[in-house]
């Protein structure tokens, strides 16, 4: 059923079948060959490839706001964050014992800072399954209040995309302070274990990678699904036709919010899924570079495609890894240049090229 739509896109087919690829033959080399093999992928790489296909999740979060609703949201990497957060959470009450007569074991960053006790907002942060509830809930009840409050207010346009600036920059600040119990500029790290295995070792790196390829690919043919029903089409109306469809009789506001809300969770699930694999979460990720960051990478890939800004992504923070290596003070200006010509010479994007691509005259 998902399937179904994709049999003539062939750039869909490729995106999909790429990261299907990536995510078993990664783990199954790892798996087959020993260390030293020329199939064998270093930690690194592994680590690596999986927070590509993190901020592939996070871009096509995005996508489905910008490019499918006309909503350009500024703070997308707030909600990657907050998932960050609660999986942080989550990751540090698994270091150590559970203390004496079952007492919780307090973080290190709050034994520095004097704290005598668990703050209640950390309470059954030790339960895998309370974490996951947390990890969607929490973006997605910041972005309903937000977004309601938005909508119902009938904010729109640029207006629109600097508040949620403003929102993220807000978070970064609040997360900053140490009071705020989430271990101020610090943030989380030194993470252990995760479902009682080692997060450093080979395998669970291996299954990580594996996991957010998986999301990735259930992601996208789902978020397909909606935008290809009627609720997505009533969406992708009100992104070309706002006023028309508000005086059909439809409440705008309500298909705005719905899908404000679905793409914070994404992007929460994207977040949770990056911790991990990176080894830290602080209140940098909340800075609005970083999701101003995220709209280039949909602008090179091409918005309105969902799988364009997967590549979007993968392709710029792989160029951003060459850079940052070889040259990292010309890394900014390459990818201002990079938005700035992509606006100008490709305003759909490398997929739009792809697609306006001139046909093989058949003889």
């Amino acid at each position: 059923m998902l399937l179904n739509g994709f049999k003539n896109d062939k750039a869909m087919a490729l995106v999909l079948a790429a990261l299907a690829a990536v995510s078993l033959i990664v783990p199954l080399c790892n798996l087959i060959f020993a260390p030293g093999s020329p199939l064998y992928f270093s930690a690194y790489t592994v680590s690596l490839i999986g927070k590509y296909l993190t901020f592939a999740l996070l871009g096509m979060s995005l996508d489905l706001v910008w490019g499918y609703c006309g909503i350009l949201a500024l703070g997308q990497g707030a909600f990657f964050a907050l998932g960050g957060y609660v999986m942080g959470m989550y990751l540090m009450r698994q270091i150590g014992s559970r203390g004496v007569y079952g007492d919780p074991v307090l973080p290190d960053f709050m034994v520095f800072l004097d704290w005598k006790e668990l703050p209640w907002y950390w309470h059954g942060f030790d339960q895998f399954w309370l974490a996951a509830l947390m990890i969607v809930l929490v973006p997605g009840l910041l972005a309903f209040v937000f977004g309601w409050l938005a909508f119902r207010s009938r904010v729109t346009g640029v207006y629109l995309s600097i508040i949620t600036q403003a929102l993220t920059y807000a978070l970064m600040l609040a997360f900053f302070r140490n009071e705020m119990g989430f271990g101020g500029n610090n943030g989380l790290t030194d993470f252990k274990d995760i479902l009682g295995f080692n997060i450093q070792s080979d395998a669970v790196r291996a299954c990580l990678l594996m996991a957010s390829g998986i999301t990735l690919i259930l992601a996208l043919l789902i978020t397909r699904r909606v935008i290809n029903s009627k609720l997505g089409r009533v969406v992708t109306a009100v992104r070309d036709q706002e006023m028309r469809v508000r005086f059909l009789g439809y409440r705008v506001e309500s298909f705005k919010l719905w899908v404000f809300v679905f793409a914070a969770m994404l992007a929460g699930i994207a977040g949770a899924l990056y911790v991990p694999q990176v080894g830290i979460i602080n209140p940098s990720e909340f800075s609005p570079l970083n999701s101003l960051e995220v709209v280039i990478w949909v602008a090179v890939g091409g918005r309105g495609t969902l799988y364009g800004a997967i590549v979007g992504a993968v392709l710029v923070n792989y160029a951003k890894t060459l850079l940052t290596g070889w040259a990292p003070e010309i890394w900014l200006f390459f990818l201002g240049a990079a938005f700035i010509l992509v606006t100008v010479l490709l305003p759909d994007g490398l997929l739009g090229f792809w697609r306006r691509r001139p046909k093989e005259q058949k003889p």
